[in-house]
């Protein structure tokens, strides 16, 4: 029997993969589960799927902003009230850049939690570069900065290119995208936080404690988030 595995897909466009993020990064219930997180870029999968973005349906834009606002808080989940200015920006290149970490989980970790952060909190427009940059420097420090950064525009380019299309591959339409395979070896996809409950199921996870208390911080919780999707 295997361990439980999760590979989420991420682009730091989406509130809710960010959600995704900080649950499996920090609640106890996936403290055991081996994660791997991929760059994509979520305008190219919505195209090849052909969806449509949820800011660009009437209503819809309403709501899932106030969805995002909602999990957030069920969870713990550091999130502004209010949504970045002039959202969603583009992050095709800051993306690339972030291909350029696939390789070191530790170093892609830190990085996608400091954008994520800024973006979603501090509201920095970190889909620029001269933003994003500084950001990619003070993590992982100036010589492995610029070697990333240098090759964002070519073997970054190429990688996110693939990232997307083995998204789509896995049945991804949009984000967060969670392939999971369980110890028994069987594997399935599960789209949006909401279904955390349904991936804690399938991977046969012990259930949250009854007298958490919903920040997300890993004490599992039944009475916060985790009761939202059980």
């Amino acid at each position: 029997m295997g361990a439980a595995k999760i590979t989420l897909f991420v682009d730091v466009v989406s509130p809710f993969a960010y959600e995704a993020f900080h649950i499996l990064q920090n609640d106890a219930v996936f403290r055991d589960v081996q994660k791997t997180y991929v760059p994509i870029f979520l305008g190219g999968l919505m195209k090849m799927t052909g969806n449509t973005p949820p800011m660009n349906v009437k209503n819809k834009d309403v709501w899932i902003n106030k969805e995002r606002v909602r999990w957030a808080r069920a969870f713990g989940v550091p999130m502004a009230a209010e949504s970045p200015p002039d959202f969603p920006p583009p992050t095709l290149q800051v993306m690339r850049a972030a291909c350029g970490l696939a390789d070191d989980q530790a170093a892609l970790r830190a990085v996608l939690a400091r954008l994520y952060h800024d973006l979603f909190v501090r509201h920095a427009p970190v889909a620029r570069p001269d933003v994003f940059a500084p950001v990619f420097r003070e993590v992982l420090g100036p010589v492995e900065a610029e070697r990333v950064l240098a090759e964002a525009a070519t073997t970054g380019k190429a990688r996110l290119a693939k990232n997307t299309d083995d998204a789509f591959a896995a049945g991804a339409f949009g984000l967060p995208w969670m392939a999971c395979t369980n110890a028994a070896g069987e594997t399935e996809g599960f789209w949006g936080v909401d279904h955390l409950g349904h991936v804690a199921r399938f991977l046969d996870l012990p259930r949250p404690v009854a007298n958490g208390n919903g920040d997300g911080n890993g004490d599992g919780n039944a009475e916060g988030g985790w009761r939202s999707v059980l």
